[in-house]
C-alpha cells in the first residue's frame, strides 16, 4: 500500500481522465508509474554499461558484427 499526496492541479486532471475513460485513477497512477521505473532502469543500466566502457571493463561490438552475426544485410 502507498499513498500519495498530488498537488490539486494533476489530481483534478487525473480524476478527470479516470471519469472519461471508465478506469480508476489506481490505473493510471500504476501505469504511469511502471513507465517511468522502466525509462529510470534503462538509463540506469546505459549509465552503468557507458561506465564500464570508459573503464575497459567491457568492450563494444561493431554494428557491421552484429548484423553479419544475425544474418543482416546492410
Amino acid at each position: 500500500m502507498l499513498a500519495v499526496r498530488l498537488p490539486p492541479d494533476i489530481e483534478a486532471r487525473l480524476d478527470a481522465l479516470a471519469k472519461a475513460t471508465g478506469r480508476s485513477k489506481s490505473h493510471y497512477v500504476r501505469e504511469a508509474l511502471l513507465e517511468y521505473l522502466d525509462d529510470l532502469e534503462d538509463i540506469y543500466l546505459a549509465e552503468q554499461r557507458w561506465s564500464d566502457i570508459r573503464a575497459g571493463r567491457t568492450r563494444t561490438v561493431p554494428l557491421e558484427e552484429v548484423m553479419h552475426r544475425h544474418g543482416v544485410e546492410g
